[in-house]
């Protein structure tokens, strides 16, 4: 059986659903929110690179469906230590679920007969089922052929990353929400010189956040420049 940690201890509080900033993915954005809702589509699949925001939109639904007062849980695959099969046995079929990294089961018969086995469970429960991968069904290497068209049977989103104004768009919507504010030329310095990926921005919004706080100034050129030569960033 898999501990069930409230979300709320142990995933960043930016991970939600209303701080999602959807970029090319509104489509995708929209069919999570019904399917938290109870409308539309309830069992969808979501695939696309590393950074696009998949494990976000999980996250994000499960957090929604608590606050709505349904039963919700988010588990990753790739979590799960081996062999996995037992562990995914014991998950619960039951109100909003959400299984991010699937393809770390591909090849793993026993694992991809015990995920089949629930997607079942969670058909006969009525239960609304998020998955989320690197790849389509088709293209994830799992050999079960079962579990292939099951997967296939999900409406499916391919979440395409953001581009610079998409990134900027987010961070600026993040920094809000800490009560931020970040000009033009901030996030010009700001890009030139940090990684740009969802990850990083948001793991150097969070630090800029604290030591603003701490230093009580205003996130300028001079500060960012401070602090990043201060930590040898």
């Amino acid at each position: 059986m898999i501990r069930q940690i409230p979300l709320d201890l142990r995933w960043p509080p930016h991970q939600r659903l209303d701080a999602f900033w959807p970029g090319g993915n509104v489509a995708a954005l929209q069919g999570v929110s019904d399917a938290v809702g109870g409308a539309g589509n309830a069992w969808l699949y979501l695939h696309g690179a590393s950074g696009t925001g998949k494990s976000h939109l999980l996250i994000g639904a499960c957090r929604a469906a608590l606050e709505a007062g349904l039963p919700a849980r988010y588990v990753s695959l790739a979590s799960i230590p081996a062999p996995r099969a037992a562990a995914i046995a014991g998950i619960d079929a039951v109100g909003l679920l959400a299984i991010d990294d699937v393809q770390a089961i591909a090849g793993d018969r026993d694992a991809e007969r015990a995920l089949f086995d629930l997607y079942n469970r969670a058909r006969s429960a009525h239960a609304r089922v998020l998955f989320a991968a690197v790849a389509s069904p088709a293209e994830l290497g799992i050999s079960l052929p079962d579990l292939v068209s099951r997967l296939a049977m999900c409406t499916q989103y391919a979440l395409r990353p953001l581009d610079d104004a998409g990134r900027r768009a987010m961070l600026r919507l993040l920094a809000g929400r800490l009560g931020l504010s970040l000009d033009d030329e901030v996030l010009d310095w700001w890009f030139a010189r940090q990684p740009r990926d969802p990850a990083s921005l948001v793991a150097m919004l969070q630090k800029v956040d604290r030591a603003s706080l701490a230093a009580q100034r205003r996130v300028t050129i001079p500060f960012l420049r401070e602090l990043l030569q201060g930590s040898n960033v």
